[in-house]
């Protein structure tokens, strides 16, 4: 198969909506299409830059046949600059091996929204890109009906051509670009989609990654890899605590290492800052090395923070204890105070996650450049929006005047949503008179600077009657909200937080609350791979487990009576329908539906042969969750040696994501998810001193080795037609993971984990 290329095509190009090479149609739907299109409520619709039906992404055909596509959204190994081309090149019937793919700037008024987080991209932008692609086959169809003068319904597009059926002439793609070019696109509603019957591309998982051969052989351009004539680096000394402040600073050693040039005050913004610099001190030099070792060289006083004084320790204890006693309700149904008292029998437990690092391959890295009262941005960024409006308002210059180029990322996880890294570049960039400046950050500062994933406390309570069901389930949860970095410290969760794994807990049990104690954040707290479900989820799934062991019964079944008949749950009374439980999704597209996640449980069981005889100190767990949209349950088979260390043979992954795209993606978005699920239970967690990160680099804040990942993943995928919507897939993969294992564990050794990471809490 033809390798497809990855290019980084000019601006000025792409808003000429012409390419290099003599790229003679540019596909865009008329903007009567635009108006046609509904109000804006949910989905892509609902976010800024979102509407979706003028075209983000543009279709170019050139003289010798070529397709290029346009991918608008951020590729940080999720496969998306293959799976939202491959939309296109399937309606536009297109040969795969004649596709080359380009990376949009960011320009978020002409490709709508780019912001690629929240699992979100393929289903938010599936039915767009068929309307791209199909619009732009109907124009060629109409090109070579006018070409020969024969009627419209006698040509159809096939493979790269136009087939006059009569006669069985055919035109290439090439040949009628630009005819094609000159003929208004159909409307909106006109618009004719493929038969799905008739995909060639998707849902067949065939094709590959359009990035592989670039990243296996070292060609792919990261963030890190920017090079501009006359570039200077920097590294930049931030405060120690968060919230302190530079006192002072004797740079006159830093200032004769060989190769430094200058030294510069990154004032820091007051809290909340959103997504602005920490502050501190930038040391500019002529090669990275020269800035490291210059930062090394400062001589810096810091002042005293409110902070300062935080301690993981206190703070854990602090927690739990908030998390014991009553708080907000968020849910409540029944009378679960006097269930709970009746219960015959009561069962209550308290679980803890810590800190994390997201702590990506590559380290937050950006390149900027001022002049003609513009500024050039070059970075790996989730959010090229918040690149812009960001250094926009450092800067104080209109938006318009700030441009961003996308380059691949190293990972992201949500770290490269928050910009401060760029706008860090960009005051750089202008204390150098404009000279461009790239700013590194080290792996110890990624590690110690970051937007960290909350810590949370969750306290849960269940009775059960004299059969072992459950009547009473109350479950508390107690974290510092993400909230906190847009607007004074809300001390509670925010809507969509308390939405994951907590408000929507799936359980038919009769008498259920759920609460949300108050927590101030001393850091700067950020948004992380699956978000809250993470220790949400944790919490739930765990205590499942515990109910089914206090009353006798198999993890697996006690699951299922606890998730209890299909229904469809329904939104509190008075909720605005996308705030809390649906991911800003319509709930008559995205309904809470029990039946999807019974089947997935079912199925992972099925294929990991539950209840299968097994060695001794082996065990399997089970748990299931809804997030993103999407149905994921996971069974864990752990092995426990005689030292307490653990290993994983196998895992079973079900997933139902609705209709998909790219099946070799899900799949590797699943197995990923579980390697990283491993290292999130066992060894990772950000812990805090006297108001400082006490973890630097992958020495100390530990992720999985090759040999601590699982063995062997094994991923089931739901089959759906086109008529079921598709849900996310990058995050939720990951919270069942965690808890899986620890039921697991129990099951093999009779320990029971409450507290992440598990380390050395089986060496006991």
């Amino acid at each position: 198969m033809a390798r497809i290329s990855i290019e980084q095509p000019s601006r000025r190009l792409l808003l000429q909506g012409v390419a290099a090479g003599g790229l003679l149609l540019a596909l865009r739907l008329p903007a009567a299409a635009v108006e046609a299109a509904p109000e804006a409520k949910y989905g892509a619709d609902a976010m800024p830059h979102g509407v979706v039906r003028d075209p983000h992404v543009f279709v170019s055909i050139a003289p010798d046949g070529i397709v290029t596509i346009l991918c608008h959204r951020a590729e940080m190994g999720q496969g998306v600059r293959t799976g939202l081309p491959m939309i296109i090149a399937e309606e536009l019937d297109a040969d795969w091996a004649k596709v080359r793919v380009r990376q949009a700037p960011g320009d978020e008024p002409r490709y709508g929204n780019q912001d690629t987080d929240g699992s979100r991209s393929t289903r938010h932008f599936l039915q767009p890109m068929r309307e791209c692609g199909a619009a732009a086959r109907m124009l060629l169809e109409d090109a070579a009906a006018a070409r020969w003068g024969v009627k419209r319904e006698e040509v159809a597009a096939r493979n790269h051509e136009v087939v006059h059926a009569p006669t069985g002439r055919t035109l290439g793609y090439g040949a009628l670009a630009a005819d094609a070019a000159k003929l208004r696109p159909p409307a909106l509603e006109a618009i004719r989609l493929k038969d799905p019957a008739s995909f060639r591309y998707i849902g067949k998982g065939e094709l590959g990654l359009v990035d592989n051969f670039d990243i296996t052989t070292g060609r792919a351009v990261y963030g890190q890899d920017t090079i501009l004539p006359g570039m200077l680096f920097a590294v930049v000394a931030r405060p120690p605590v968060f919230g302190a402040s530079l006192a002072a600073v004797d740079d006159g050693a830093a200032l004769k290492v060989p190769g430094v040039v200058k030294v510069v005050r990154i004032e820091g913004t007051p809290a909340p800052a959103k997504f602005q610099p920490l502050g501190g001190v930038a040391v500019v030099a002529r090669n990275t090395w020269a800035a490291m070792q210059g930062r090394e060289a400062l001589k810096l006083r810091w002042n005293d923070s409110p902070h300062a004084g935080y301690d993981s320790e206190a703070y854990r204890a602090a927690l739990t204890e908030t998390s014991r006693k009553p708080a907000r309700r968020l849910r409540d149904e029944g009378d679960a105070t006097d269930a709970l008292a009746k219960a015959a029998k009561r069962v209550a437990a308290d679980y803890y996650t810590p800190h994390l690092a997201h702590a990506q391959m590559e380290p937050p890295a950006a390149t900027a450049r001022i002049r003609d009262g513009a500024c050039e941005v070059w970075t790996s960024a989730q959010s090229p929006y918040s690149v812009r409006g960001e250094v926009a308002a450092r800067l104080k210059l209109p938006i318009e005047k700030v441009t961003v180029t996308c380059e691949l990322l190293g990972g992201g996880f949500g770290r490269k949503s928050k910009c401060d890294y760029a706008v860090e570049a960009a005051l750089l960039s202008q204390a150098m008179d404009g000279q461009p400046v790239k700013v590194v950050w080290t792996r110890e500062d990624d590690i110690q600077h970051d937007y960290f994933h909350t810590v949370a406390a969750d306290h849960l309570e269940a009775g059960l009657d004299a059969e072992g069901r459950a009547s009473a389930w109350l479950h508390r949860s107690v974290f510092p909200s993400i909230g906190s970095i847009f607007a004074p410290d809300p001390k509670h969760g925010m809507a969509f937080e308390v939405g994951m794994g907590l408000q929507d807990t799936p359980f038919a049990v009769p008498n259920l609350r759920i609460e949300n104690g108050e927590a101030e954040a001393h850091t700067r707290i950020g948004w992380f791979r699956s978000v809250l479900n993470v220790p949400h989820v944790f919490a739930m799934q765990s205590f499942a487990a515990e109910l089914a062991h206090a009353a006798g019964r198999d993890q697996k079944d006690y699951l299922l009576e606890l998730i209890g008949p299909p229904r469809q749950i329904p939104l509190p009374q008075g909720t605005e329908p996308t705030q809390y439980w649906n991911y800003n999704e319509d709930p008559r597209k995205y309904p809470v539906d029990t039946g999807r996640l019974r089947r997935v449980v079912e199925l992972a069981a099925e294929k990991a042969d539950w209840g299968r005889s097994l060695p001794p100190r082996h065990g399997l767990g089970i748990a299931a969750h809804r997030s993103f949209v999407t149905y994921v349950a996971t069974v864990v088979e752990v092995a426990v040696d005689d030292q307490g260390r653990v290993s994983v043979p196998r895992v079973d992954v079900a997933v139902d994501c609705g209709f998909f795209v790219n099946p070799d993606r899900i799949r590797s978005q699943m197995e990923g998810a579980c390697v990283m699920g491993m290292s999130l239970a066992m060894k990772s967690a950000i812990t805090f001193k006297g108001g400082q990160v006490q973890q630097s680099n992958y020495t100390d804040y530990e992720v999985c080795r090759i040999d601590d990942a699982p063995r062997e993943v094994r991923v089931h995928i739901v089959p759906a037609g086109i008529e079921v919507p598709p849900g996310g897939v990058g995050e939720p993969g990951l919270p069942p993971f965690a808890p899986a294992l620890c039921n697991a564990i129990f099951a093999a050794v009779g320990k029971r984990i409450r507290e992440l990471p598990i380390a050395e809490q089986l060496k006991a």
